[in-house]
């Protein structure tokens, strides 16, 4: 029962993502979670080396391969949860 318990809520937050996720100009992303260092990256290409980083008020990393926008680092990503 809680296996299926947890299936069901893992799967209510990822229905609740769709209408965000569909609207990204963006059609492919690899995340991947740090939990120890409590940051997420999010890619919208296949992971690579950025060119160069700007750093947003909020603590949120835009990540730059020349002028393309590649992916961002999201720090304290558990904080940022309502």
């Amino acid at each position: 029962m809680a296996k299926t318990k947890l299936k069901k809520e893992f799967l209510d937050q990822i229905f609740k993502a769709i209408p965000s996720i569909l609207s990204s100009p963006y059609k492919k992303m690899f995340i991947d979670y740090d939990e120890s260092a409590d940051v997420l990256y999010i890619s919208f290409k296949r992971p690579q080396r950025a060119t160069d980083t700007e750093m947003t008020d909020d603590g949120i990393l835009i990540r730059y391969k020349d002028d393309e926008i590649v992916g961002i680092t999201i720090l304290e990503a558990s904080k940022r949860i309502r």
